[in-house]
């Protein structure tokens, strides 16, 4: 089964998952928020998920962000909507720094390091592994 992580902003999320033995992370795609929860609905009908990430934004002195409380709002539904999907928060902090950066020293052209779209896919990829890494390092 698969863990699937949400980087979610006002107009777009970012999500990726798993490979079904838990391994990798890799990027899955990025949706307009509006239509976040019906892409998800489709995708637990057609995956198997174990459980979802979801990234809390935070200010660099720790205190959350201004966009906390829309991710707590929607962590609310998501709950209600999908009760057998446990639903753990992970400190996204400079997730998106870490994106531009990835993107920069992996060669990507300038146009491709401006596609906020895909900063948010891979923001959700790096929460994913920064969760995945801290519970290997837990067990």
């Amino acid at each position: 089964m698969r863990i699937l992580s949400i980087d979610y902003g006002k107009r777009r999320t970012g999500i990726a998952v798993t490979d079904p033995l838990q391994i990798i992370a890799n990027g899955l795609t990025t949706v307009e928020t509006r239509q976040l929860m019906p892409f998800l609905r489709d995708y637990f009908q057609r995956e198997q998920v174990e459980r979802a990430v979801i990234g809390l934004p935070m200010q660099p002195n720790g205190q959350p962000s201004e966009n906390a409380a829309r991710v707590r709002s929607f962590a609310g539904e998501f709950r209600k909507a999908f009760p057998d999907i446990p639903l753990d928060f992970y400190d996204e902090r400079f997730t998106s720094v870490i994106a531009h950066r990835t993107m920069l020293d992996g060669g990507l052209p300038m146009m491709k390091r401006r596609d906020k779209a895909l900063v948010d896919e891979i923001s959700a990829c790096i929460i994913l592994q920064d969760y995945m890494q801290q519970r290997n390092n837990a067990q």
